[in-house]
């Protein structure tokens, strides 16, 4: 199941979503939004995406996941727009009969999802500078289409 929402990211309702009597492993990860990041203070998140795309990518990452791992199930959820500190932007399960399956693949599905997924972050430090942020890519070309600085 894939899920991009500006809506607050739900831990409980993912791991409804996982469990299963058959499951013998349920893994939940969560990603939030934490106060600092190499030493400077961050107020908050913004994440943008290019929407069907990102959604067409991270369905790909499940139907991935279920193929290489015995799954019975897994997720990735996403949040866009602005996620303050401590509350979750990203967050990926998966279940399983044995717990080597589940734990691998929300491994390999956070890695990877930060690697492919179109999804953009926006870094807003405490000294009202703010950074355009994706993994792989320098600071400054990861500016999602459109996209600017906000001094």
């Amino acid at each position: 199941m894939v899920e991009i929402t500006s809506d607050p990211l739900d831990i409980t309702q993912a791991y409804e979503r996982l469990r299963s009597i058959d499951a013998g492993a349920c893994v939940v990860f969560t990603g939030t939004t934490r106060r600092l990041t190499n030493g400077q203070e961050t107020v908050e998140l913004t994440y943008e995406c290019y929407p069907e795309l990102a959604q067409k990518v991270l369905k790909e990452l499940v139907e991935e996941a279920m193929r290489r791992w015995t799954l019975l199930d897994c997720l990735v959820w996403h949040r866009v727009g602005v996620v303050p500190l401590g509350e979750a932007s990203v967050l990926v399960g998966a279940s399983s009969a044995h717990r080597d399956a589940a734990f691998e693949a929300a491994r390999w599905l956070i890695d990877t999802l930060k690697e492919r997924a179109p999804i953009w972050k926006q870094e807003h430090w405490a000294d009202g500078s703010r950074e355009w942020i994706h993994p792989g890519i320098p600071a400054k070309a990861a500016r999602p289409v459109g996209g600017h600085d906000v001094d």
